[in-house]
């Protein structure tokens, strides 16, 4: 299996690495314990993370194949990405990089010209909401079915599978009238801007969704 370029978007969340890594394996890149693959997640990639990977894209590989950048993000600022674009645009010799997103649609349209999409077989994450289902059914049902991305415990909430349910449900969204899914799609934006917050209360947040959405 050969990779077309240095640059690939992902669908997806943590799930995928484990993709990434057996695709780079196919490809003869050494993935297991390999010194020169960078593995990090974020709940938000911010100007200071884009800076860090671009210093790192920088050091030398200690390996003939070059370094290996896989970036897991749940929300990338602007900023964020146009300063990690002038990474890609000159990146070190054999350096490749996986930038894996809940929704790649959202990206700069200038990161994703400078990408290829990588579409890979994941497995679906635990406690994911099928989007489809959940606008076919009933508001109350659709309040209950929130509770697979809502545990209990503040802690355990995976805010990526959050942004990857609000996404697929935009996406859903697209066959229906721009007039019928007005307050839908607003509800989705507003969640999506506050969610990462500190003391934002995510429950209500969704529950707008579940009930504004067609």
């Amino acid at each position: 299996m050969a990779l077309v370029g240095n640059v690939h978007l992902v669908t997806g969340g943590r799930e995928m690495i484990e993709q990434v890594l057996e695709t780079l394996g196919r490809t003869g890149v050494d993935s297991r314990g390999n010194p020169d693959i960078f593995i990090r997640e974020y709940l938000q990639f911010g100007i200071d993370e884009a800076r860090d990977v671009r210093e790192r894209a920088g050091s030398r590989a200690i390996k003939e194949k070059g370094r290996v950048f896989i970036i897991v993000a749940s929300q990338m600022t602007a900023d964020a990405q146009n300063a990690l674009l002038k990474t890609l645009e000159e990146p070190s010799d054999g350096g490749l990089f996986f930038i894996i997103v809940p929704s790649p649609e959202t990206l700069l349209p200038t990161l994703r010209s400078r990408a290829q999409m990588l579409f890979l077989s994941g497995k679906a994450e635990t406690g994911s909401i099928d989007a489809e289902e959940f606008l076919a059914t009933t508001p109350s049902k659709r309040i209950e079915m929130l509770r697979l991305i809502l545990p209990k415990e503040k802690e355990e909430r995976d805010i990526g599978a959050i942004i990857a349910f609000l996404s697929s449900v935009e996406r859903a969204l697209a066959r229906v009238s721009a007039e019928k899914s007005k307050a839908g799609l607003e509800a989705i934006y507003r969640a999506r801007k506050y969610i990462t917050d500190k003391g934002s209360l995510l429950k209500p947040l969704l529950e707008q969704v579940a009930l504004l959405v067609p």
